[in-house]
């Protein structure tokens, strides 16, 4: 059945991509209810509605034409102070009371942020239960060869050494290790290694490695070390640890993407790495064959990357939403109604800019481009 599902991109990817959405949805209309906001419409998807129902709360839950996003209306939240006329004088006690608008700005911040912190939460969750279950891969950070003219070799590493700490990040596992190295490809790191009982510090410049594969050209750091130790071991914890290695996973994957987006923008990756719809849906499919623990894996990381880009400061986004409360909390009142416009216009332009050049990326890899160019020519 996954593998018919997987030969469609389309079928796998809105699989993943509702829940997701849910999920990120789901963060902002807890959060309303928590703070006695009243929320009108709670929609996956934008559009005509294909199908829906309303609650006991008048909140109509509802699944719509076009499946990529969502939103919660909420009551109250389009309405711009004018002037010095408070929100609550022009509606009844009755809609002030659970109205969005009439919240205090920490309410209304978190109300925002829980959009993304539901993503992050969701991350944790998946590992958890992944941690529990299955297991987490485990490998020991040791040395077996050192490649000859590699990046270990000019570093000095040798045969034995224990790798136990990367830029003053502790390193437990050999797959963080790879996960370091791979993300700093011709950047120098400092590593800490334990060798014959003593704590050695060396710095290396991993190799750079540029791959073509079915995504388009992948570039990445090789240190040039292999094992020949115990072979890598999935370790079951209970509730309490597993919690704390999710935590700690998902604090790291979000920190690897952080930087991963920063070397695209400071330009030590290629902007041809950004991918978009298209090539999310394409690895959709394929991890869809491969199994559910590679699908959760999947979903693990896609909704800590959307939680992460919701955060930007970008108006449209949560990220947006969050700094016009923050210049309110320096200004002691909010940003004009022409600025707000503004603002929004500004973010809606760059999302579309970034749709359609992550989109070019996705047309361009998979060789669509040249084959319209070869029609027409």
């Amino acid at each position: 059945m996954m593998d018919f599902l997987a030969d469609t991109w389309f079928v796998p990817f809105l699989v993943v991509l509702t829940v997701l959405v849910f999920v990120h949805e789901l963060g902002h209309y807890l959060a309303a209810r928590y703070c006695k906001v009243r929320v009108e419409v709670f929609s996956v998807g934008f559009g005509r509605e294909l199908f829906g129902r309303t609650d006991r709360y008048g909140t109509r839950w509802k699944f719509s034409l076009f499946p990529i996003g969502g939103y919660v209306k909420m009551f109250g939240e389009m309405q711009v102070v004018q002037g010095q006329e408070s929100p609550e004088s022009r509606m009844s006690e009755a809609d002030a009371a659970v109205a969005f608008n009439t919240k205090s700005l920490a309410q209304r911040a978190f109300i925002v942020f829980a959009g993304p912190l539901a993503n992050f939460l969701f991350a944790v969750v998946i590992l958890t239960g992944i941690f529990m279950t299955i297991g987490q891969p485990t490998t020991p950070a040791d040395v077996g060869d050192v490649v000859a003219n590699s990046a270990a070799e000019r570093a000095g590493f040798m045969p034995g050494d224990v790798i136990v700490e990367i830029e003053g990040s502790r390193i437990d596992r050999f797959e963080e290790v790879i996960r370091a190295v791979r993300l700093y490809p011709g950047l120098p790191l400092k590593f800490q290694v334990m060798r014959d009982g003593r704590r050695v510090a060396l710095t290396a410049t991993p190799d750079i490695v540029d791959e073509e594969g079915r995504f388009g050209t992948q570039r990445y750091g090789r240190l040039g070390i292999k094992r020949t130790g115990a072979d890598r071991q999935l370790i079951q914890h209970g509730p309490v640890s597993a919690l704390l290695q999710a935590t700690h996973e998902t604090y790291v994957l979000t920190g690897s993407i952080f930087s991963a987006i920063g070397q695209i923008i400071n330009g030590t990756r290629d902007t041809k790495e950004l991918g978009g719809p298209i090539r999310i849906a394409q690895m959709s499919g394929d991890v869809w064959k491969t199994g559910l623990i590679n699908v959760l894996m999947f979903a693990t990381v896609l909704s800590i990357n959307l939680g992460l880009i919701n955060l930007f400061p970008v108006p449209m986004l949560d990220g947006g939403h969050l700094l016009f409360y923050a210049m309110e909390a320096v200004r002691g009142k909010p940003i004009g109604e022409r600025a707000q416009e503004y603002g929004m216009r500004f973010g809606l332009a760059m999302v579309l800019a970034l749709m359609v050049f992550a989109t070019w990326n996705d047309l361009v890899q998979l060789r669509l481009v040249d084959l319209f160019v070869n029609l027409v020519t």
